[in-house]
């Protein structure tokens, strides 16, 4: 585990390595930016039901590189887990 927060509901959220890994592959202009991957989680500007069922996004506005960070978290069990994190221009869904 790299890192953990409560949400605003206050359910355990849990970045893992591997997703770390894939958002630092995947969208390496986020790799400087865990603490506000993290507080984006905890704290966000918006939040939205995701695509699937449990899943919920975290957006914070004005944070890292672009208008939006969106962080994806999935839940099971009354815990969740950071699936990935991304630099958004809009919220068009």
């Amino acid at each position: 585990m790299i890192a953990a927060t409560l949400d605003p509901d206050g359910r355990r959220v849990v970045l893992r390595e591997e997703r770390w890994r894939h958002i630092k592959d995947g969208h390496a202009n986020l790799s400087r930016h865990l603490r506000d991957i993290m507080g984006a989680v905890r704290e966000p500007d918006l939040r939205m039901h995701g695509r699937v069922p449990g899943e919920e996004w975290y957006l914070a506005e004005g944070v890292g590189p672009a208008l939006w960070l969106h962080v994806s978290v999935q839940y099971e069990g009354g815990e969740g887990w950071i699936i990935t994190a991304f630099s958004r221009r809009s919220l068009r869904r």
